[in-house]
């Protein structure tokens, strides 16, 4: 069964699944409804996404006001920060960082209106999610990598940006 841990964000959720080593390498189980709902998560998930990025990109902030995501490292390693996004709650605008990689194949479980960013810190890195919803892009919400709003302490200062992110 896979190790639930709570973080200091309400409803966000570092998740170790189990992984099994021999002289033949490694398994992981990423994802087990079953064994997902025993530990608490009960989300249904309907999609998975995946993206490919070199080093120094820095994806995000983004996010929705409906979607559920589980985020995992397939490869490499990437520096995540979760942002609560919802202006009416009173946890608006504070963020938690973590570091995954293929290494460790933890994941983050990530509310509904809690944007979502990742900088690749290696050569190359394949960051994965499951979706509670279908992709829309009319209901993203976008904040900038760097707004002040959150003051993210970031481990890079010229990130390679897309056009969205720039913004």
């Amino acid at each position: 069964m896979p190790d639930v841990v709570k973080t200091k964000l309400s409803g966000v959720m570092l998740i170790k699944p189990e992984v099994f080593k021999d002289h033949r390498g490694e398994y992981v189980e990423l994802y087990n409804e079953d064994l997902y709902a025993k530990s608490g998560i009960g989300v249904k998930f309907v999609q998975d996404d995946i993206s490919v990025s070199i080093k120094n990109v820095l994806r995000g902030i983004h996010g929705d006001i409906m979607t559920w995501k589980l985020v995992s490292c397939l490869l490499g390693q990437f520096y995540l920060v979760i942002i609560n996004c919802d202006k009416s709650s009173g946890e608006f605008g504070k963020w938690e960082s973590f570091s995954l990689s293929d290494k460790t194949k933890h994941q983050v479980l990530v509310p509904p209106n809690f944007g979502v960013a990742h900088l690749a810190l290696t050569d190359k890195i394949i960051f994965h999610y499951k979706q509670s919803t279908y992709y829309d892009p009319s209901s993203q919400f976008t904040y900038k990598w760097n707004d002040p709003i959150f003051n993210i302490c970031w481990p890079i200062k010229d990130p390679i940006l897309s056009k969205r992110d720039e913004l």
